[in-house]
């Protein structure tokens, strides 16, 4: 029995850590502020996740099941650490401001402010051991930085992306997308 659980504990010794990541942000500037800025400011980030919209369905007396029929992907939210430049807030300013500008309250076209993110997980000897990219995604909402003589810490700016979808960049991934679309044109 000892030697099922030290084989079980053994197990743990590579686990992946939540804190070895990086959070590329597209290529679109504004504001002369580039994306690639904000990769090491990024503290918090979220692997997205994917569910189905379910309808339960009853045949005769047998019981009821769910049915997919949707795929549904929640927002991704991302924390910047924020210099004291306060550039981080003026990127996102100005990218909020670039899909709405104030000037008029017409919304671009979704082309014209969408991007892909980029997510890394690395393990402890910086391997990159996963990655996904988020495709058409864009700022939905930013937190407001709250002022106080008496705090003494530093901002910390929470971003709320939407995105259409995202993909599995690992080439198991992308191998069974190619089996899968062969697959379907038989």
């Amino acid at each position: 029995m000892p030697s099922m659980i030290q084989d079980f504990l053994g197990n743990f010794t590579d686990v992946a850590k939540p804190s070895r990541f990086e959070v590329t942000i597209g290529s679109k500037s504004y504001n002369d502020i580039s994306p690639n800025d904000l990769i090491l400011r990024c503290e918090t980030a979220e692997l997205p996740s994917r569910t189905y919209a379910t309808a339960e369905q009853k045949f005769g007396s047998n019981p009821v099941e769910k049915y997919p029929y949707q795929v549904q992907f929640n927002d991704l939210n991302l924390t910047f650490i924020v210099d004291d430049d306060m550039s981080q807030k003026v990127f996102f300013d100005a990218w909020l401001n670039y899909i709405n500008p104030q000037y008029n309250n017409n919304f671009r076209y979704k082309s014209d402010y969408a991007t892909v993110i980029t997510i890394n997980q690395y393990n402890v000897a910086n391997e990159l051991t996963y990655s996904c990219n988020l495709y058409d995604a864009y700022p939905i909402s930013m937190n407001q930085l709250d002022l106080n003589w008496a705090d003494d810490g530093f901002h910390k700016i929470s971003v709320d992306f939407a995105y259409t979808y995202w993909q599995n960049n690992s080439l198991q991934a992308l191998g069974m997308q190619l089996v899968d679309a062969g697959i379907n044109s038989v």
